[in-house]
């Protein structure tokens, strides 16, 4: 089984590895000309951003030349996924990839502009993540089958969550609004962090973002001197999932 994963927080990393197998990392696949993967199961763990996928993960899906008998897709999220499984069925679709199973677990959503994260994290035991987790593990190894339909309901529903959410939330150049405080100390953490490449620091110029900001919160979490802020956050509590490291991280996105 070959696991395709997205993380920023450590969240889909956490449960990639529980689900085992040779575990891939998405950003690090999108910078080879070509991705082929050949396995008896092939799946994707990627996080709910705008209840959608992330936009990496979208590209990854179109580029991707993927042969297997099992495809299955897995999602993390915190408040609700919405319409995020028709957008995996219709992008699967469009590159001729049969959709075998999809599901979601719900764990601490890290979205700062709205969640406090200390709230976030002590409400966890409620969300029985290890349980939602065993079930997904005993999906998969029976090789169990979910259909997804797209109705022109749905498909109105994905455009208004488009306009409302996707459009004004995933902006390439959000990171360029993001506040570095006198925290910082330029030790590039937040660079080795990113997916994207979106950061550059230098001890003359200290931290410079791009235009290719994924909105993953990567360098905003796993800064180690809480030096990087939102303009509009719920508090400055951070958040990574705790089976998860810090060099994990650096380790799946550089």
């Amino acid at each position: 089984m070959t696991i395709c994963y997205f993380t920023a927080s450590g969240n889909c990393l956490y449960v990639a590895r529980r689900l085992g197998g040779t575990l891939l990392s998405i950003p690090q696949l999108m910078r080879q000309d070509k991705i082929e993967i050949q396995d008896d199961a092939v799946g994707i763990v990627s996080p709910v951003y705008a209840v959608e996928m992330p936009a990496m993960v979208r590209k990854f899906i179109a580029k991707v030349h993927i042969q297997t008998d099992y495809f299955f897709f897995v999602y993390t999220y915190g408040m609700g996924y919405a319409e995020a499984f028709a957008h995996v069925k219709l992008a699967t679709e469009d590159k001729g990839l049969k959709l075998s199973y999809i599901n979601a677990i719900q764990m601490v959503d890290n979205y700062l502009p709205i969640f406090d994260q200390q709230e976030q994290i002590d409400t966890l035991p409620q969300k029985n993540v290890e349980g939602q987790i065993e079930r997904l593990l005993a999906d998969i190894a029976a090789r169990k089958t979910v259909e997804v339909n797209v109705t022109a309901e749905t498909l109105a529903t994905i455009e208004m969550y488009k306009k409302q959410l996707a459009v004004p939330i995933l902006r390439k150049e959000t990171a360029k609004e993001y506040i570095v405080n006198d925290n910082c100390i330029s030790c590039g953490i937040c660079a080795k962090v990113c997916p994207a490449n979106n950061i550059n620091v230098t001890k003359e110029n200290g931290v410079q973002f791009a235009d290719r900001c994924e909105v993953c919160y990567a360098c905003l979490h796993n800064c180690p001197q809480n030096a990087l802020h939102l303009k509009k956050e719920a508090n400055t509590v951070k958040f990574r999932n705790e089976h998860v490291t810090l060099k994990d991280i650096i380790e799946a996105n550089q």
